[in-house]
């Protein structure tokens, strides 16, 4: 069967160009602020989202694109591990801690800090900030999104073309609608592909603050008992929590389907990359260094950003060579891919 070359994969380089081509608003200095904002001498900080680094996915993705602006600018950066049952006012408090050491731009990884950073980027008009997953109103503010249910639908198309039980799951870290998006496009890749599949959904925990991204026990027992329906393909969604999805896949020997960053690459998920088919990808790495070029470039992006299939924002990774060998699921998932881009399919995000 033929099989195409490096299958949707996030090209970062691209995705730079492509957002920087549709930066809106001027400089973060082209207003004034109160005696104590940035000087902006410092080059990029992030601050994680729950889980931290070390996830091997979401916050991991965003550390990958510090790495690469502060490797590529020879500036110097900072990242902040979240606290465990933090509030606003924590955030609050980082991203002005952030802010008043001179970092520039400072970036919330995660739509938890959307209260925070509306409060914090009023007081720091010289300093540009950004938000992923999430989208804050502000003239010094870039929010960085991502059509994540299109990679979904695409991971929904490989789940469909490599069960054989007809039975397929998806288990999602919090019921919140960003990973609504995930559900409905994984569900609705799966159906256009084969109707007759079932899916199976599960949300870890209501609020991120009972773990619902941060716990792989949790995760685990899930995955555990959609194998015991019968489930041979499992899609996570759960940040942290998805490394015990990917542990129990492995154990029960059925596919599991990593997020956001190439878990089949990731070093800590070695000793069951046999079993991660693919990953639904998310360029978060790509949008954290983008910001940080605007910014080092004197023309820092702000406004809403959008990462889709047409930047290469987000894809599905081809690095399990065994891809290639599920009759149809290559050309499918390509010819799923032209679709969306090409407008034939509307992925939905409910």
């Amino acid at each position: 069967m033929r099989r195409t070359s490096k299958l949707i994969r996030v090209a970062v380089g691209v995705a730079s160009l492509a957002l920087a081509a549709t930066a809106c608003g001027g400089t973060s200095s082209d207003s004034g602020g109160d005696s104590d904002s940035s000087k902006g001498d410092k080059g990029l900080a992030i601050a994680y989202d729950i889980g931290g680094k070390g996830d091997q996915s979401f916050n991991d993705a965003a550390y990958a694109g510090l790495t690469k602006a502060k490797d590529e600018f020879g500036y110097e950066t900072a990242d902040v591990e979240p606290t465990e049952g933090e509030t606003d006012a924590d955030k609050e408090q980082r991203l002005i801690s952030l802010a008043r050491q001179g970092y520039n731009p400072v970036i919330g990884v995660g739509f938890a800090y959307g209260p925070a950073m509306k409060a914090v980027a009023a007081k720091y008009p010289k300093t540009t900030f950004g938000i992923v997953d999430s989208v804050v109103e502000g003239d010094n503010v870039a929010s960085l999104v991502f059509a994540e249910e299109q990679a979904s639908y695409l991971a929904g198309v490989a789940a469909a073309k490599a069960t054989k039980t007809k039975t397929v799951g998806f288990v999602g870290g919090v019921d919140v609608p960003l990973i609504h998006k995930f559900q409905a496009g994984y569900e609705q890749g799966v159906k256009a592909t084969d109707p007759d599949v079932k899916v199976i959904p599960q949300y870890l925990t209501q609020t991120a603050e009972e773990g619902g991204f941060s716990s792989p026990d949790k995760g685990k027992a899930a995955a555990e008992g959609q194998i015991e329906k019968n489930a041979d393909v499992i899609y996570q969604a759960a940040g942290l929590s998805g490394q015990g999805v990917i542990e129990a896949a492995a154990k029960a020997k059925v596919w599991a389907i990593g997020v956001d960053s190439d878990q089949y690459r990731q070093e800590a998920l070695a000793a069951y990359k046999d079993y991660i088919l693919t990953s639904a990808l998310k360029d978060v790495g790509g949008a954290v260094y983008t910001l940080a070029k605007s910014v080092h470039d004197g023309k820092p992006l702000t406004g809403t950003q959008v990462f889709d299939l047409k930047v290469n924002g987000v894809g599905l990774s081809d690095s399990n060579p065994k891809m290639a060998e599920i009759a149809g699921l290559t050309d499918a998932v390509a010819k799923a891919k032209e679709g969306i881009i090409g407008g034939s399919i509307t992925v939905k995000t409910e």
